[in-house]
């Protein structure tokens, strides 16, 4: 490996150490890739999470990203959590993508656009174990389409 695979290879390093620093908040995050863009109704995405801390408060986000070719301004979802001991709710979430006047919320870098929609507000989860979050779109599109990744985000509240 040459001087210049060496300093290539610290640089990634450094980026991912800062970026893992920065967000000390972070208890889980993962982005789910939809293949081709395309979200079908029979096509949940499901995140399984360990939850072990059930004194502190909590903030639970939707990840999106979508291309600059989604046709709606917002995205309907329906996610079904439940908890180690079976219990389980299921709410519908609307989350904005854009205003009326066709701008994205969120950032973008070219064509796509990521948006983080709060879901649950400082909430504390009642039981320690595996939560499974369960994330369907809701929109009157059996197939919906430029719809490129759908995340889940759960980060502790600092008193």
């Amino acid at each position: 490996m040459g001087m210049r695979g060496k300093t290539v290879g610290w640089i990634i390093i450094a980026g991912l150490w800062i970026t893992t620093a920065c967000d000390p908040d972070r208890v889980y995050e993962k982005n789910t890739r939809l293949p081709s863009a395309e979200w079908s109704k029979e096509q949940p995405v499901t995140f399984h999470v360990p939850i072990d801390d059930t004194a502190s408060v909590h903030h639970v986000f939707i990840n999106i990203r979508n291309s600059g070719k989604y046709e709606n301004r917002n995205l309907y979802l329906f996610i079904t959590t439940t908890a180690p001991s079976g219990n389980f709710v299921t709410d519908t979430l609307e989350c904005m993508l854009a205003d009326e006047n066709g701008k994205w919320y969120g950032s973008g870098l070219g064509d796509l656009h990521f948006v983080q929609v709060p879901y649950k507000i400082g909430v504390k989860f009642p039981y320690p174990g595996m939560y499974r979050f369960e994330i369907k779109q809701a929109m009157r599109r059996d197939i919906l389409k430029h719809i490129t990744d759908i995340g889940l985000r759960i980060e502790k509240v600092e008193p």
